[in-house]
């Protein structure tokens, strides 16, 4: 396993659509592994590939704080909304250090996709894990969570942004 570096604000490859996975061998098992790694030494509740410069469509996920067996991966994710339900609440990314701001996503929602083996995977989430599905598919279409925001709080963060240490590199 290896800890990847995570691709910041700015990098083409953050608004690049990734590809689907269509052979699951030992190069994906790999992937996964070091992307649940580097989610964990960036202190992250997710992770896409894109952020570490893949575009496959793969995503990691950690909510295991509120319960053990939140913590896994999905490959070829789909997702649908249960209900009409939202909830608006704090929402950052590793890609955008510093930057939280609230961002409604829908309260439950079914996630479809594959392991990393190419078995079929399919449940259901709400809470944490439904924003944390909804955050990370966004990636994996080249959307970052800032389009997702109000006129007035994009523009809020785009400031926060131009002014932070790490894009001033």
């Amino acid at each position: 396993m290896a800890i990847r570096e995570v691709r910041l604000f700015g990098d083409p490859v953050l608004i690049s659509r990734a590809d689907p996975v269509t052979e699951f061998d030992a190069g994906i098992a790999k992937l996964v592994d070091d992307m649940l790694e580097t989610m964990d030494h960036y202190e992250g509740v997710g992770l896409a590939a894109n952020q570490i410069g893949v575009t496959r469509r793969v995503f990691v996920y950690d909510c295991s704080h509120q319960f053990p067996e939140m913590r896994g991966h999905i490959i070829n994710p789909v997702w649908e909304a249960i209900g009409e339900e939202t909830i608006t609440d704090s929402e950052g990314c590793l890609s955008i250090p510093g930057i939280h701001k609230d961002t409604q996503r829908y309260a439950k929602v079914k996630v479809t996709g594959q392991d990393k083996d190419g078995q079929p995977v399919s449940f259901e989430a709400e809470g944490l894990l439904a924003r944390c599905i909804q955050h990370e598919t966004d990636h994996l279409d080249g959307v970052l969570f800032i389009k997702r925001l109000s006129p007035e709080l994009r523009k809020e963060a785009m400031a926060e942004i131009r002014v932070s240490d790490w894009f001033q590199k």
